[in-house]
């Protein structure tokens, strides 16, 4: 009789996926990685408290189209300094992925820096790596009742606290710090306060590698920015292999293995779970766990640090050890152009934003009247022109109109406005009978200047317009 074929089970995604328990560890790269936490967090928590002139150092106010940074306050007008910002962010991704591979990703990227803090909470909580395992297999009591609710109570904390933070972005943090305690938010600040807060503690506290592996873009098309020269986590296989455990004084050549010991340590302490001796894997966030790991057992077993390292894939096949011969490989045509762009765009942008004028106009034509004649036949038009102090001190302008001979304004009251103040004003402008007939009918173009007084910001800004003359 023939074999009877197995049936086949479907596996989903959630069933293949082992849960990944990293093991703490300790080293230069963690405490380079630990202060990336500590400088990002204090910027990202403590800029909304940060007063500025008797408001908010950064405040983006969308309901009066208005963003505060420092002295600098920047109108929906100035959107061109958004694609400009973003233009430096995906050059500067392209020259540090070539030279360091994902430095971003591990060191800096929100989803590394809020599972690292997360991390810290459960170690605390729940122990190391093995302890918590164990506490995971083992049947539910007081212990590990309080244990785990203590470590979600503090997730939770942390991950409302940060929604919070966001929110104050948008809302004045101390008007929100009030509101908090009567519970007094309005709608929009209730759901990005709770939708905020529910994506940091699902991501940081449950997703973790999950978000790296599936859901970023960077993980996918890393290799279009990646070379045989870019820095990456290495494992020095030619050193390393052939594996095999070891005692600390046994002789190497003797046993026929090389350095690794194969402990597992640089598997246990990796975030995604994968192991690095396998080579270069999408997976890695080259957060360097298993280099502080690696270097840890090397110092044991009395060897030379370095089997796990950053390194270039050339550097590897060719053995390059001298850091004077790598920095020689990593400074090739592609980084130097990518860095010459960047320089460039940044002295650009740095140019444009210092000299950026404190006044926004904007002239629009009354279309209730187009044309009209008044006193002594003088011809009238009427505009409606609006003015944008973008600076946090008052200022007083005047206007003068140009571009057609004998055109005059009308007596107007001081142009004056408030630090960040937009106002709308009314204008005449006529022109003689003479003038008029001389100039014919139609649509002639006429230009307002608005000038800063004695005292004000220097501002000198030509709006261009047309006026009238009917037939």
């Amino acid at each position: 009789m023939s074999a009877q074929p197995k049936p086949t089970r479907v596996v989903w995604l959630y069933e293949s996926q082992k849960k990944v328990y990293p093991r703490s560890v300790k080293g230069w790269f963690a405490s380079w990685r630990w202060a990336m936490v500590w400088f990002t967090q204090i910027l990202f928590y403590g800029l909304p408290w940060l007063r500025w002139e008797g408001r908010p150092a950064v405040l983006f106010d969308l309901a009066a189209r208005r963003f505060y940074i420092f002295d600098l306050i920047l109108y929906p007008q100035d959107f061109i300094y958004l694609t400009g910002l973003l233009i430096l962010s995906a050059y500067a991704l392209f020259f540090f992925t070539a030279v360091g591979g994902r430095l971003w990703c591990g060191y800096a990227c929100p989803q590394t820096v809020y599972t690292e803090i997360f991390l810290w909470v459960e170690h605390r909580l729940e122990g190391e790596r093995g302890a918590r395992m164990k506490l995971d297999a083992g049947r539910w009591n007081v212990e590990k009742l309080w244990r785990k609710g203590g470590k979600h109570a503090i997730w939770l904390a942390i991950a409302l606290w940060t929604g919070f933070t966001f929110v104050g972005y948008f809302t004045p943090i101390r008007t929100l710090w009030a509101e908090a305690f009567t519970l007094t938010f309005g709608p929009w600040e209730w759901f990005w306060v709770l939708f905020y807060g529910f994506a940091t503690y699902g991501n940081a506290g449950f997703m973790r590698e999950q978000v790296c592996k599936y859901m970023c873009p960077y993980a996918r098309f890393q290799s279009a920015m990646f070379d045989h020269d870019t820095l990456i986590v290495s494992y020095d296989e030619k050193r390393g292999e052939p594996r095999g455990k070891r005692g600390r004084d046994a002789d190497k050549a003797s046993l026929g293995v090389g350095d690794c010991i194969d402990c597992g340590l640089c598997v246990q302490v990796c975030p995604t779970g994968i192991d690095i001796r396998n080579g270069l894997q999408y997976e890695c966030i080259a957060c360097t766990a298993c280099i502080d790991a690696c270097n840890g057992v090397m110092d044991k077993m009395h060897q030379p640090r370095g089997l796990i390292r950053y390194a270039t894939q050339n550097a590897m096949a060719l053995d390059v050890q001298a850091p004077g011969q790598l920095l020689r490989r990593i400074a090739r045509p592609r980084v130097l152009v990518y860095g010459a762009v960047l320089l460039l765009i940044s002295g650009a942008f740095i140019v444009s934003l210092m000299q950026r004028s404190p006044l926004k106009v904007d002239v629009v034509r009354d279309r209730a009247s187009l044309a009209r004649i008044v006193d002594e036949g003088r011809i009238e038009n009427v505009y409606r022109l609006q003015l944008m102090n973008a600076s946090s001190e008052v200022q007083r302008y005047r206007l003068a109109v140009s571009g057609i001979e004998g055109a005059q304004l009308a007596e107007h009251a001081p142009l004056v406005l408030q630090p960040a103040e937009a106002r709308w004003f009314v204008l005449q402008v006529q022109l003689p009978p003479q003038a008029a007939q001389s100039l014919g009918s139609g649509a002639h173009p006429l230009r307002f200047q608005v000038v800063s007084e004695p005292g004000s910001l220097p501002a000198d800004v030509t709006e261009k317009s047309t006026f009238v003359v009917p037939r």
